[in-house]
């Protein structure tokens, strides 16, 4: 499949959207630069999971986590992490799907952007999507083993934000170990949790949060992303120290204060 790549001009662009909702982008060369992707397949797979139910929008991460293994990311990097493929295959072959399963973007230019043809980083669900297949179908081989850790970024899928938006963090190595951690030691609940009593952290502080503001604030005195899983454990537990008692979870895996050095 061609997919043509659009021109860097398409951003807030008022015609450009008004073109999309009346189906006239394909035929407007003016939109296109003269490059073009080719793909074998590009089937339909969620694009948005910021509304309804806590069911629906783990059902579409995994619809889009399956589709997305099975087809897209066995282009190469360069195009499966590439923001105006994306927005070029979204634009030129995705409109119907859009439509139907996003009606919200034929209110307004701002919903169209945020669900279309949003930045490509840590907040665009495409790209959170991407990066969490990248990551286990790189590292994990067993299915069922797979199965389990794309539950675990589910489950802890404000971690996983937060940590994908820090580039030294944004590698499959470091991701695996910190939900792997994050499962032994069952602290899922307590990482999502907000922080209460403590309003110079902000309005929105969660313990899981703070435990990657330390390992980055710590970067590169201590080179979390390098280090092995044990070692990196423990320093989950002592950044986690600074803002929950941990004395529980210490004793769970039987560590010694002395060798978490809080």
């Amino acid at each position: 499949m061609e997919i043509r790549l659009l021109n860097n001009n398409y951003k807030r662009n008022e015609e450009f959207y008004r073109d999309f909702l009346e189906d006239k982008i394909n035929s407007n060369d003016n939109y296109f630069s003269d490059k073009t992707v080719y793909i074998s397949d590009a089937p339909d797979f969620p694009i948005y999971m910021g509304r309804g139910s806590e069911e629906k929008k783990k059902a579409d991460f995994k619809e889009a986590f399956k589709v997305i293994a099975d087809s897209y990311i066995n282009t190469d990097r360069d195009i499966h992490l590439d923001e105006l493929f994306w927005h070029s295959l979204l634009v030129t072959k995705k409109r119907e799907y859009i439509l139907e399963h996003y009606p919200i973007v034929s209110n307004s230019i701002k919903d169209f952007e945020n669900i279309v043809i949003k930045n490509f980083d840590w907040q665009n669900y495409v790209y959170k999507c991407v990066l969490a297949v990248e990551y286990i179908e790189d590292l994990i081989e067993d299915p069922n083993e797979k199965e389990h850790y794309y539950d675990l970024i589910l489950d802890n899928l404000d971690l996983y934000n937060y940590i994908i938006k820090y580039s030294i963090f944004r590698n499959a190595e470091f991701v695996i170990k910190i939900l792997t951690i994050i499962d032994e030691l069952n602290i899922s609940k307590i990482m999502k949790a907000k922080i209460k009593d403590r309003p110079d952290l902000g309005d929105d502080a969660r313990y899981g949060r703070r435990v990657i503001f330390e390992l980055n604030k710590n970067y590169p005195v201590i080179m979390s992303p390098l280090l092995d899983t044990e070692t990196l454990k423990k320093e989950v537990i002592k950044a986690l120290s600074y803002y929950y008692n941990v004395a529980s979870i210490i004793n769970e895996v039987g560590y010694t204060l002395d060798q978490i050095k809080l």
